[in-house]
């Protein structure tokens, strides 16, 4: 992005700061030539600058995923890695309730999608491991767990209760249900 026209870069700044404000209010499905008509641009300039949805979802969600990381780095210190990986993942949980379409971006499976190495799904992953591998080593969870295991579980929790009258009551009631399932045996 460095080498772009100052307009470019412009432009660009205003549709993500468009699409930040369609995607909070109609989810990843926002639509595209919707954010093109606020914006002021027409629909190949979005594409231009974000040539596929995921790109756009990937760049709308780029600061929260960062909180996300910083956090899981911030919880490596806890003593208790049970509690520092669960706090995490209900962290992930709450945002995934409150960003509309972060849910959906974190859901592509990062190999069969192409996501580029810096993707929020792969960003996500590398993040949650060492909590995830901490956790394991103190036998605090099972340790046949993957992170990708506890990924798929709270992306499904945060879409299957996304439209349910209050979500975030729900999520938590179904997160609390499943930590049993990758919890060691008599804990």
């Amino acid at each position: 992005m460095t080498g772009q026209r100052s307009d470019a870069r412009r432009n660009r700044a205003h549709i993500l700061t468009v699409a930040k404000a369609e995607v909070a209010a109609q989810g990843a499905q926002a639509s595209l030539e919707q954010i093109a008509r606020i914006a002021g641009v027409g629909s190949a300039t979005v594409r231009r600058h974000f040539p596929t949805r995921k790109a756009l979802l990937e760049a709308v969600f780029q600061q929260r995923v960062q909180a996300l990381c910083d956090l899981a780095h911030t919880l490596s210190g806890e003593d208790d890695s049970r509690i520092a990986l669960l706090k995490w993942l209900r962290e992930l949980l709450a945002y995934s309730l409150a960003a509309r379409g972060l849910a959906d971006a974190l859901s592509y499976e990062p190999l069969q999608d192409e996501a580029a190495p810096d993707s929020c799904a792969a960003a996500i992953e590398a993040a949650g491991v060492p909590l995830l591998r901490r956790a394991i080593e103190d036998q605090a969870v099972r340790a046949d767990t993957t992170i990708h295991d506890l990924l798929t579980l709270v992306v499904g929790i945060a879409l299957a209760t996304e439209n349910h009258t209050d979500p975030a009551v729900q999520a938590e009631r179904v997160f609390q249900l499943s930590i049993d399932g990758f919890s060691p045996t008599g804990t």
